[in-house]
């Protein structure tokens, strides 16, 4: 099997995509006054690169479609005490301190020709962007009226910045592989005939490889295992939830794109990236549903959200785990 590799764009195509790895700025923002609107968040996807001509499926009808179980996902924390700790002596050059209730809070003041209050949240901690006449009583009660969601973006910012530091996988026998949402472990069997077979009991993956085989021959066995799993599961998800929605799609091919998760063009070409074998089914279910729903709607505005939740009821939990999935918690191949 040709292993997928990391593909050059192609700067023709047209399609609608779901970011994938790189976690965007949290933003909000509000009017000078008092009040407080939540705004669009930042950073649109690039263009979904071409990764290899498409594998062409003729959806099927279904005849069995066993129910979709509901993910379980943590709630986001709940802002405590615990979640921002004072800074220790004075604020850096350029920044101001605000005191929110039990938190301390240096933040970043950037003065504009905007007409609203805007705030972001990125790994740098928050900056606070006003109008030139606006002032300094007026800006900090603006924070304090958003604290709380200023406090659960930093506290995610934390949280993921502490997964950057978890250690990588190592690949050699014995080592763990997130497949559907579980572990697995890697075994290398020097004298088994097949290429690569998983025992669902053990719950290992069994690797036909010599006792002297390179790391990257094990990562390319892998790696070629999961693609040919991706194939045929994102094909079958395909066409339940094509059924569901009553729309049709011209093929689907898997990707290996660092940016999306998976991409939608006007002409019903889908792309799916093949690393959501790592995750649990309703993680890979909300993936489809949301390119099958660019069928129905090229954008991400209100219509689309619905048509999302029409097959898909639980697509904000879905949403939200794989926005906070960073790169480095998955295996390099």
């Amino acid at each position: 099997m040709k292993l997928l590799r990391k593909p050059k764009p192609n700067p023709n195509q047209l399609s609608l995509q779901l970011d994938l790895f790189a976690p965007e700025p949290e933003q909000a923002g509000s009017p000078a006054s008092p009040s407080v609107i939540p705004a669009a968040e930042l950073g649109p996807a690039l263009p979904s690169p071409t990764v290899q001509p498409p594998l062409i499926v003729t959806p099927a009808p279904v005849v069995h479609a066993a129910p979709l179980p509901p993910p379980v996902i943590a709630a986001p924390p709940v802002p405590d005490n615990t979640l921002v700790p004072p800074p220790a002596g004075r604020p850096a050059d350029g920044k101001r301190r605000i005191q929110l209730g039990e938190h301390t809070l240096d933040y970043a003041l950037l003065r504009s020709k905007r007409r609203t209050i805007g705030f972001l949240v990125s790994d740098e901690g928050l900056r606070v962007t006003a109008p030139k006449w606006v002032t300094i009583a007026e800006i900090e009660n603006a924070v304090r009226e958003k604290q709380r969601w200023i406090l659960a973006k930093l506290n995610e910012r934390r949280e993921r910045s502490a997964r950057r530091l978890q250690p990588q996988m190592q690949w050699r026998d014995g080592a763990t592989l997130p497949y559907l949402g579980h572990d697995i472990t890697l075994r290398i069997r020097a004298g088994q005939r097949s290429g690569v077979q998983l025992d669902e009991e053990t719950r290992e993956l069994n690797v036909s490889l010599p006792a002297d085989a390179s790391e990257q021959q094990l990562k390319d066995r892998v790696q070629g295992w999961l693609q040919a799993r991706a194939e045929e599961l994102f094909g079958k998800r395909l066409i339940i939830y094509a059924e569901k929605l009553g729309v049709t799609y011209r093929s689907y091919a898997l990707s290996s794109a660092t940016t999306q998760w998976g991409s939608c063009t006007a002409d019903g070409r889908i792309r799916l990236n093949w690393r959501l074998m790592h995750f649990a089914l309703p993680l890979i279910d909300y993936v489809i549903a949301h390119e099958l729903a660019h069928l129905r709607e090229m954008n991400h505005g209100p219509q689309f959200w619905a048509t999302v939740q029409s097959i898909f009821p639980e697509f904000e939990l879905a949403k939200k785990a794989l926005r906070d999935s960073a790169p480095e918690t998955l295996p390099i191949f």
